[in-house]
């Protein structure tokens, strides 16, 4: 399965959620690092790391598959 394969398939309901986390935590971090007030050190550090986070949560969970067609059968009955 080659990359283009991986990312058509469909994600899992947990990693789906950890991918908004992750998304939400990374726009975090870059608001607070690109605010143009002056912040002290520690918070930009946190903010750093926050977006760091956030982007390696979103890339390895917009990466994890589902093989099973019953995955997406549970997907559709939850909903």
């Amino acid at each position: 399965m080659n990359i283009k394969e991986r990312y058509k398939k469909p994600t899992p309901p947990f990693f789906r959620k950890l991918r908004n986390i992750g998304i939400a935590l990374a726009t975090a971090g870059g608001v607070i690092i690109a605010a143009p007030i002056s912040l002290p050190a520690a918070v930009i550090t946190v903010a750093t790391y926050l977006t760091v986070a956030g982007t390696v949560a979103t890339a390895v969970s917009q990466a994890v598959v589902s093989d099973n067609e019953k995955t997406e059968d549970l997907d559709s009955e939850i909903k």
